[in-house]
């Protein structure tokens, strides 16, 4: 929300005076900006520790994220609506969730990283995420 209103105060300063090109693209800027890091694109995040306890018992994929990571919002778009069946985790929220990221790539922080039956995955294909999920969920 912080992000649109301030693309908004911008562009308004800047269509007074006559840049409504540059406003535009600006506002659509931040618009971007804003959606990347939306709760609605992205679900909600738990902690490292609750998700993998909830993925012991049900036995959903656990994906490990960072807001501005387009890699994570093109894994959360193309796996559409079942991508709420999934344990997310910020790393950048949930320090557990970061050492387990980086335990997982050789000490970097690379997202998307997937946990499916203690097996990380880095940045695996969306289809393959979804044949993961239980025929249950």
């Amino acid at each position: 929300m912080l992000l649109v209103l301030c693309g908004s105060v911008v562009a308004t300063g800047l269509i007074s005076r006559g840049s409504l090109g540059t406003a535009s693209a600006l506002l659509l800027a931040f618009l971007v900006l804003a959606g990347m890091n939306s709760p609605v694109i992205l679900p909600r995040s738990i902690g490292a520790q609750e998700a993998q306890r909830r993925s012991a018992i049900d036995g959903r994929p656990v994906v490990f994220w960072r807001p501005g990571c387009r890699h994570c919002i093109r894994l959360r778009i193309r796996v559409g609506r079942n991508a709420r069946q999934l344990h997310w985790v910020n790393i950048w929220r949930d320090p557990a969730g970061a050492a387990a990221v980086r335990a997982a790539n050789d000490g970097n922080e690379t997202v998307p990283t997937i946990v499916v039956t203690g097996r990380p995955h880095t940045n695996p294909d969306p289809e393959w995420v979804r044949a993961q999920l239980p025929a249950t969920a």
